[in-house]
């Protein structure tokens, strides 16, 4: 049995993280700490909270009091740590938080993990430090590059990935430096359920449904490899019960697309999904969509600085040594993630509040 501290688990990779581990593991402790900022939402574990499978903690990472005080009164033995500024465009416009956050905070976790476990315990119980981390620390890639190892060099284009990078370095550091039992995982983008709109899949899906632009950056030619949420939840799993301990892996689909193609190929969904008589009662702005195109909503907006042309992840380390690899294609993870929004509509417009659409007027001038 495990007893877990999931830092930042209200948010959209933690919170599914949480759901997989109760599901998988419930004879498992699970604690959950975060902030509850912008991106994190406590109601995307209503259900399982109600049900009393575990204890959600308002706080902060930056508190290595409570931190310790977590880890000393529930015995916790492993930390999942997820809470980060993620988004590169807010990091653009203000990288303050993300350097606060993503760099001091983690530097608090491990601050608080040294004193109880190595210092309080004296390193007598098997623990575990897990941080989780982006591809986006080693920068870009040509067209005809090869993909990301783990011995690709770091180059970050951006605050958001400066700051991860960052925080890479200092697990490692107290890896090498005071013995902290360490593993770090590097992963691709990211879709599926409780995905925060302004991100790319569930902006296009949630701005079809209200019959608004969808905005794409540059020529739209920007390539990521794309992974299911709950196969990352999966490959954590896999990395906690390796006994690879210092070791960092690069996670991902081997499943690059373009932007403007993942978004022609959603407006194609959401096209079909709209010729259902009750999805399109449901969503009578979406029957519009000029017409019934949703591709007539794309709208191309001018580039964001440092955009990074392209990244590809070479998971072979994580398929041979943790035996990981997707249980999702990419044809049957949008499927499920458009269902999910056309279900939980009352999820996302609650998470559509005033300082999102703010933002979102500011960022892309509508």
């Amino acid at each position: 049995m495990k007893k877990l501290l999931v830092t930042g688990g209200a948010g959209f990779i933690g919170s599914n993280f949480v759901r997989y581990w109760r599901s998988t593991y419930p004879q498992d402790v699970v604690v959950v700490l975060d902030a509850l900022t912008y991106a994190g939402n406590r109601a995307n574990l209503a259900d399982i909270e109600e049900a009393g499978k575990f204890r959600f903690v308002h706080g902060n990472i930056l508190d290595q009091a409570l931190v310790e005080d977590l880890l000393r009164s529930y015995e916790l033995d492993t930390v999942v740590h997820f809470a980060a500024e993620s988004h590169v465009d807010r990091s653009i416009l203000g990288p303050d938080a993300f350097i606060e956050t993503n760099i001091v905070g983690t530097h608090s976790l491990l601050k608080a993990a040294r004193a109880v476990w190595l210092e309080e315990w004296k390193g007598k119980r098997d623990v575990r430090f897990h941080h989780v981390s982006t591809d986006e620390v080693y920068g870009t890639l040509g067209p005809a590059d090869a993909a990301f190892t783990e011995k690709t060099p770091y180059a970050p284009n951006s605050p958001y990935a400066a700051s991860k990078a960052a925080s890479d370095h200092l697990v490692r550091a107290y890896m090498e430096t005071y013995g902290l039992p360490v593993t770090i995982s590097n992963c691709s983008n990211n879709y599926g359920p409780y995905h925060f709109p302004e991100k790319l899949i569930p902006l296009v899906i949630t701005n079809i449904l209200d019959d608004l632009p969808l905005p794409v950056y540059g020529d739209g030619q920007q390539i990521r490899d794309w992974l299911y949420v709950e196969d990352h939840c999966r490959a954590i799993d896999l990395i906690l019960k390796s006994n690879q301990v210092g070791e960092c892996f690069n996670v991902g689909g081997n499943n690059e697309w373009a932007n403007i193609d993942i978004v022609k190929l959603v407006c194609g969904l959401m096209n079909e999904a709209m010729k259902d008589e009750g999805w399109s009662k449901a969503f009578p702005q979406a029957k519009k969509a000029h017409a019934g195109n949703s591709e007539n909503l794309i709208t191309f907006v001018a580039d964001r600085p440092g955009h990074d042309r392209r990244y590809a992840i070479d998971a072979t380390k994580s398929q041979s040594s943790l035996g990981f690899a997707p249980h999702e294609t990419f044809a049957t993870g949008i499927a499920k993630t458009i269902q999910w929004y056309l279900e939980n509509e009352e999820w996302w417009r609650a998470v559509q509040n005033g300082e999102y659409r703010q933002w979102m007027a500011t960022q892309y001038n509508f």
